[in-house]
């Protein structure tokens, strides 16, 4: 079977997840719990790619469907329910990740739904959020986390029972809440005091969005187990069925909707007769006069039907062929398609949303038109033909003083005329902050040779933004302490001056040094204020 395997990058989120949760069980300075953000963030855009592989899973499942909708609908129902079931628990998982943080922040939760984990002023606070999740009970009996367990327990229970007794053994699912959980002393806890007694509200935050990652990979996982159970049992040249294979379900006004109508795991050196009927669910054999009889040739049958009218236009009909015996048999079919006025498709290829300030490949097509016979224009920024690739490219400089969204409307050269084929609207987002790291490190210890070395802050984009761009690094100061006195020095620049290299020449073991105020300009224009970095001398 066809399953989920995590890729590189999601493994090392699940790492930095585990090691950052330890951390914080240890009392870990609040300068290294400001990782979390780092790890918030990379999750976040994970389950942003999840929703894209999810819908593409959902596509799938539903050719097969339209291919056979006897066979495939006990399972698409219930690839259905797992929707559905995903959408509930994720929508409430979002609500209370949101509903904390208004309270933490003390904001409405309006204004809670926009802010940027980096921007809330009590990260560190582990009152509220205890409280939160566990009210004042020890074990959180009466608390948000009692009803989160409840949901993630029943929706594990549930979507296991989509599949059968047998095939539920062959899945892992994860979302389990009866581990093994320990303090650091070795006590035992229950599942809510493990993730949320006296934890910080930035650490929350990124439990709550992990939450939701394993939400999506359950989904992903029972979908993909039931897509592969359709074919499972099949048995190759075991029965003769008709299909339909439109060229498109979705046609111009004016233009001819095409398909073909074959008959699957039969001799081509026969040919079959098809008998087609517009405007009806079935066709059965005792109407076959008043049918449109085709005739097909090597096993392959091939019709057109108008399609001067818009909306939904039915069709059925049978084939009929002739076993060994040269007795007829009949294989019934019935299908549908659509006619509508022309429209356009505009989407980021990379993402739902423009970032200020880097290239945003962009995929543009109109059906039946080719590429150099659409035009565009843009309310905000530019869109540009891509010169290495057969796309196109959007680009803003700055960030829009308001409104930061922009509509891309399509112009189609069809038949000699310019037509607008519809509009789509986008959202202009930010880039990330980009992380500081000396020698590839954010903090921890270091040798002086190592540190010297090194000789300059270097900005690296958070794991999986996937877009190039690079951020200058404008000034930076360091500091460091020897009993009680204090010594510091900036730098214009990502290097180091030679005072600060000679200061690094005289720390000793065990001395700490910290490089603050790192401020750096991005291709947008704007400066950042971005993490510090303290390393201890070994």
């Amino acid at each position: 079977m066809a399953g989920y395997k995590e890729t590189p990058r999601q493994k090392m989120i699940g790492m930095m997840y585990l090691v950052l949760t330890a951390l914080l069980a240890l009392n870990v300075s609040k300068e290294m719990l400001d990782a979390f953000i780092v790890v918030n963030d990379s999750v976040v855009l994970t389950n942003e790619n999840f929703t894209k592989k999810l819908d593409d899973t959902y596509i799938a499942f539903q050719k097969k469907y339209q291919l056979d909708q006897t066979k495939v609908e006990p399972f698409w129902n219930k690839a259905q329910d797992a929707r559905r079931l995903s959408k509930d628990l994720t929508k409430y998982v979002d609500s209370i990740k949101y509903e904390l943080i208004a309270k933490a922040e003390k904001v409405p939760v309006d204004t809670a739904m926009i802010l940027h984990i980096r921007n809330l002023k009590n990260k560190d606070d582990y009152d509220t959020p205890t409280n939160f999740f566990m009210r004042d009970s020890d074990r959180g009996k009466r608390g948000e986390g009692k009803v989160l367990k409840k949901r993630i327990d029943e929706y594990r229970e549930t979507i296991l029972n989509l599949l059968s007794e047998e095939d539920r053994s062959m899945v892992k699912l994860g979302l389990k809440t009866d581990g093994d959980y320990k303090d650091a002393d070795g006590g035992k806890l229950n599942w809510i005091q493990y993730n949320f007694y006296h934890t910080i509200l930035v650490a929350d935050i990124a439990i709550l969005n992990n939450i939701v990652t394993e939400i999506y990979n359950a989904e992903f996982d029972i979908v993909n187990f039931l897509l592969d159970a359709v074919d499972a049992k099949d048995f190759k040249y075991d029965k003769v069925d008709a299909k339909v294979l439109p060229k498109s379900n979705y046609v111009f006004l004016d233009e001819e909707y095409e398909a073909e109508v074959i008959v699957a795991a039969y001799s081509t050196t026969q040919n079959p007769e098809v008998y087609i009927k517009m405007g009806v669910d079935s066709l059965p054999v005792s109407q076959i006069a008043s049918a449109e009889k085709i005739d097909g040739e090597n096993g392959l049958v091939s019709f057109k039907f108008p399609a001067n009218t818009e909306g939904i236009h039915k069709y059925a009909g049978f084939v009929m062929v002739k076993g060994g015996e040269g007795k007829e048999n009949y294989y019934f079919f019935n299908d549908e398609y659509t006619v509508s006025r022309p429209s356009a498709t505009v989407s980021a290829a990379k993402m739902n949303v423009f970032y200020i300030g880097v290239d945003n490949p962009v995929n543009i097509s109109v059906p039946g038109v080719p590429t150099k016979k659409i035009t565009t224009s843009v309310s905000k920024g530019r869109l540009v033909k891509d010169p290495q690739k057969d796309g196109w490219i959007f680009k803003i400089a700055k960030a829009p003083t308001s409104d930061f969204t922009t509509t891309i409307s399509i112009i189609a050269e069809i038949d000699g005329q310019n037509k607008t084929m519809g509009t789509s609207t986008f959202r202009l987002r930010l880039l990330p902050d980009p992380i500081a790291k000396i020698a590839g490190k954010m903090g921890g210890t270091i040798s002086k040779n190592q540190l010297a070395k090194s000789a300059q802050i270097v900005p690296v984009m958070p794991i999986g933004f996937d877009f190039e761009t690079k951020f200058e690094i404008k000034s930076f100061t360091l500091v460091s302490q020897r009993g009680e006195n204090v010594s510091k020095e900036s730098s214009n620049s990502e290097t180091f001056t030679p005072k600060m290299k000679n200061m690094i020449d005289g720390l000793r073991r065990g001395q700490r040094v910290t490089f603050e105020e790192i401020i750096a300009k991005g291709p947008d224009g704007r400066d950042r204020l971005l993490n510090p970095i303290s390393f201890t001398i070994q």
